[in-house]
């Protein structure tokens, strides 16, 4: 056992600090700045529209089967989605609608969230957060399978593409 050292000693106190630590200046970002995370995300959605609006998928050979549809003749969720996409871009939400009603859903929800975005953005409020609860999310699931089963069944063939 080493004598130097009590089980009950203390260690010593730290002397105080000099000069009181700085605290960091408040960063000022600039508004085009701000906006710019906001707004190539809508450009980058834009221009995934402007595609599928341009490359029609309703003629075959521009894009790939759903492969759950090609092996087991199950429509999945997004089945239709690009049909959908190329109706909404060209204005036609009637059959955007029928095509993929859940990806309408989905577009109008996103909007929403860019618009959400881009305000808080200009503002210089703070970045939208999707803090969901777990109900929530289960919901959103229940919904997605809700929707795949029926749209799958004879009586809900109007949901499918």
């Amino acid at each position: 056992m080493d004598a130097s050292r009590t089980p009950d000693a203390a260690p010593p106190p730290a002397p105080p600090p000099a000069h009181p630590p700085a605290t960091a200046p408040a960063v000022r970002v600039s508004r085009a700045r701000r906006l710019a995370t906001p707004a190539l995300t809508l450009a980058a959605a834009a221009a995934a529209f402007a595609y599928v609006g341009t490359v029609d998928p309703n003629e075959p050979g521009h894009y790939p089967v759903c492969p759950l549809l090609r092996l087991t003749g199950i429509l999945c969720p997004g089945c239709g989605g690009l049909r959908s996409a190329h109706a909404f871009a060209h204005g036609d939400l009637i059959t955007a609608f029928g095509a993929n009603a859940l990806a309408v859903v989905g577009y109008f929800v996103f909007a929403g969230f860019m618009a959400l975005w881009l305000v808080r953005a200009y503002r210089g409020g703070p970045v939208p957060r999707l803090a969901l609860r777990p109900l929530h999310w289960w919901a959103i699931g229940v919904v997605g399978l809700v929707f795949v089963v029926v749209r799958n069944l004879s009586f809900g063939s109007a949901l499918a593409p």
